[in-house]
């Protein structure tokens, strides 16, 4: 069995924990901009958030949708749908002994791609933008996912 203080001591996995802890906090970062447009804006997905802003009738008004606020939440959600599988697939990749330098450009694309796709996602920028970074980090994690297939495991 593999000792902890192995893999605390292994470069690649410790890239990726570095990385990893970047692109969560990125990713937690989505949930308060969400909130703080939310707030800010006034507008409120659930009846019992406008309660703040108004009693009864009045309180419904804060009840709806606004675009600002839905493209916060898209790429946010987008982050969800991307960075979750890059983590499970990061990590099995980072386990399994690639170079060093092979995986770290493996998590500096993803990390570099995700920035960039909210940037874009946010600004807006226009089209190719977008959906270069999402092809690009999406790419990533397909190909750590095929390394990994072809060389470590037993199908």
């Amino acid at each position: 069995m593999v000792d902890l203080t192995q893999i605390m001591d292994d470069e690649v996995f410790m890239a990726f924990a570095s990385y990893a802890t970047i692109i969560l906090s990125k990713m937690m970062l989505m949930s308060a901009t969400t909130a703080f447009y939310r707030m800010t804006r006034k507008v409120f997905a659930n009846p019992e958030d406008c309660v703040t802003f108004g009693k009864g009738e009045n309180a419904k008004k804060y009840l709806r949708t606004d675009d600002r606020v839905e493209r916060v939440r898209r790429a946010h959600l987008n982050d969800l749908e991307n960075i979750v599988p890059f983590l499970g697939i990061g990590l099995l990749y980072s386990l399994s002994g690639p170079d060093l330098s092979t995986a770290i450009l493996h998590f500096r694309l993803f990390v570099g791609a995700r920035i960039y796709h909210t940037i874009s996602y946010l600004t807006p920028l226009p089209q190719p933008n977008r959906g270069l970074s999402f092809f690009i980090g999406y790419g990533v994690t397909l190909s750590m996912a095929y390394r990994l297939l072809k060389n470590k495991l037993y199908l």
